[in-house]
């Protein structure tokens, strides 16, 4: 009995490398399965006296407001507002073109040792993009001040990535945050990303087999991520784990096969 079905599994894993022989294995649409992905994510808030902060998300040059709700210049071309809505709430806005692309609202707890953060960040489509993180103080700090790492994060949208033919030998990633469409080949070569909401974000890309991809994005030349995209040998999951330079622990979203 035994022997039986471990003959049926590996004929239905030699079937599902035949059915994809004909095309390339990550081509298709992608749902993300949040239970089985880790969206890690740091932040550091810094007090720079009076009203004054600095805010860095991972990229480690950091941007500096006023938080009295007014439009600042931020990064790569967007406009940011930070609004004290309480002493425990705080909204973070970022502006592209006069549109909201990202907001943020912070919420502290009464020990001050935890955050939560309702965030919201615009897809290409209109709709929007809905998560809750929760962050835990390392460190020292006081009030929104501090190291935060994320703990744990519920995503309240439908994600979908959706990977494409392109121009023959490469292939298009369609996402529907803020990062753009990925057009790559595999030359090692960057090119632009389409429809970005930051300016200057590129795409490179290596081809390590039938089954992963790597690739590196940037902004205005600098590295802001290597990726591994990695489809399983059945062709029903793609894996995609994301190196950013000043974090410790990767994320991993875990894609499962829609089409």
């Amino acid at each position: 009995m035994l022997k039986r079905v471990c003959l049926v599994m590996v004929m239905a894993c030699l079937l599902g490398e035949a059915a994809w022989a004909a095309g390339d294995p990550m081509v298709g649409d992608w749902k993300l399965n949040p239970h089985k992905s880790k969206l890690a994510d740091v932040m550091k808030v810094e007090s720079l006296g009076g009203n004054k902060y600095s805010f860095d998300f991972g990229g480690g040059e950091p941007e500096i407001a006023v938080a009295d709700g007014t439009e600042q210049p931020g990064h790569f071309g967007t406009m940011i507002a930070v609004r004290v809505d309480a002493p425990d709430k705080w909204t973070f806005v970022r502006k592209k073109d006069g549109a909201a692309v990202v907001t943020g609202v912070w919420t502290l707890s009464k020990d001050g040792t935890t955050l939560n953060d309702h965030f919201t960040g615009a897809r290409s489509d209109g709709d929007t993009t809905s998560l809750d993180y929760v962050y835990r103080r390392t460190g020292r700090g006081s009030g929104f001040v501090g190291t935060w790492v994320s703990s744990s994060e519920q995503v309240n949208s439908v994600v979908v990535l959706k990977v494409r033919e392109w121009q023959g030998d490469g292939l298009s990633f369609l996402s529907q945050g803020g990062g753009g469409t990925k057009n790559v080949k595999f030359d090692g070569k960057d090119r632009p990303n389409v429809g970005a909401v930051v300016e200057g974000v590129t795409a490179s890309a290596q081809r390590v087999n039938r089954r992963t991809v790597e690739i590196t994005e940037k902004i205005a030349g600098k590295v802001r991520d290597r990726q591994e995209l990695r489809v399983s040998r059945e062709g029903k999951t793609l894996t995609v784990t994301i190196h950013i330079p000043v974090r410790n622990e990767p994320e991993v979203q875990v894609f499962e096969r829609m089409t």
